[in-house]
C-alpha cells in the first residue's frame, strides 16, 4: 500500500499534501477508479468549468466561495501535472518553476535593472518580450499561439487585439458600427432567403464584429455578456414571483403580460 499523504490539514505542507493525495488518488493500486480513468482530454472541461467559477464567485464578491474554488482550480492544476509526471514528461515542482521563471523574465524593471518610461512603455515591452517567446517556440505567425480552445469572443478580442498591433484596425468605432450594421443587412438577407447556413456564417460575423466594438470600448465581451445574462435572469425571475402570487407559472401567462412584468422589473431596478 502506498505511503499515507501527509495530513491535509497541516499548515506546514498543505501543497505537498494536495499533491501527495492526488498521487494516491492515481495510484493504480487502491487508488479512485473514477481518478485513475481520467486523461488530459478528459479533465480539460474541468478545468475550464472550474476557472469560470471562480471568475463567478469574484463576480458576486464572496471571498469565501473565491478560496474554495480557488482550490478546485488548484487541484487541476495538480491533476494535470500529476498525469504529466506519470509519463515521464514533467511534474508539479516544473510546472512551479516553469511560470516562476515567465514572470522574472517578463519583469526584468522589477527582478533586474531595467526601467520603463510608462505604462505605454511596459505594455510594449510585455509584448516584445512575449514576441521573443514566440519565436523560440517557432510561432512566428502573429496570430500563431492565441489558443483556439479559449471561449469564442474571448478569442475573437485576442485576434483582433493581435491583428491590431500590426495596424490591421478599424481607425475608430464609427468604422466599426459601420461594419456592425452592414453584417446585420447580410443577416437579414440570408434570413429571409431561409438560407440556414449562410444565416449561421452570417451570425457569426455579427458576433465576431461584436467583439472587435467590444476591444476598442475596452470591455471585456464575456464580462458584459455574463452581467447581461444576470439581469435576464434576476428580471425573468421577478416575473415567475409577481405570477406566483396568483398562483401561476409562466407557461400559465402569455407574452403581453409577461412583457408588463418584464418593463415593472426594469422600473424596480432604476429605482435602486
Amino acid at each position: 500500500m502506498p505511503p499515507s499523504p501527509p495530513p491535509p490539514n497541516d499548515p506546514a505542507h498543505p501543497l505537498s499534501a494536495l499533491i501527495a493525495i492526488m498521487a494516491r488518488l492515481r495510484d493504480p493500486v487502491g487508488g479512485c477508479p473514477w481518478d485513475q480513468q481520467q486523461t488530459f482530454a478528459s479533465i480539460a472541461p474541468y478545468t475550464v468549468e472550474e476557472a469560470y467559477e471562480v471568475a463567478d464567485a469574484i463576480e458576486r464578491g464572496d471571498l469565501g466561495d473565491l478560496k474554495e474554488e480557488l482550490g478546485d482550480l488548484l487541484l487541476q492544476v495538480v491533476f494535470h501535472s500529476r498525469m504529466a509526471e506519470e509519463q515521464g514528461a514533467f511534474d508539479f515542482a516544473a510546472v512551479a518553476a516553469a511560470i516562476s521563471d515567465k514572470m522574472i523574465r517578463r519583469h526584468p524593471h522589477v527582478f533586474g535593472d531595467h526601467t520603463y518610461d510608462d505604462q505605454a512603455a511596459q505594455t510594449a515591452g510585455w509584448e516584445a518580450l512575449k514576441a521573443q517567446e514566440r519565436q523560440a517556440k517557432d510561432k512566428t505567425g502573429v496570430l500563431d499561439d492565441v489558443p483556439a480552445g479559449l471561449p469564442a469572443l474571448t478569442r475573437a478580442v485576442k485576434l483582433t487585439k493581435r491583428a491590431a498591433r500590426v495596424g490591421f484596425d478599424w481607425p475608430s468605432t464609427d468604422e466599426v458600427l459601420d461594419k456592425l450594421r452592414e453584417e446585420i443587412a447580410e443577416l437579414e438577407v440570408e434570413i429571409a432567403a431561409g438560407d440556414r447556413a449562410k444565416a449561421r456564417e452570417e451570425l457569426g460575423d455579427l458576433l465576431f464584429v461584436c467583439a472587435n466594438l467590444a476591444r476598442k470600448l475596452d470591455v471585456e465581451p464575456e464580462d458584459a455578456l455574463r452581467a447581461t445574462n444576470a439581469k435576464f435572469s434576476r428580471r425573468f425571475a421577478y416575473i415567475e414571483a409577481a405570477l406566483a402570487k396568483d398562483g401561476r407559472t409562466p407557461d400559465q401567462s402569455d407574452l403581453a403580460e409577461m412583457d408588463g412584468l418584464w418593463d415593472a422589473a426594469k422600473a424596480e431596478e432604476k429605482k435602486r
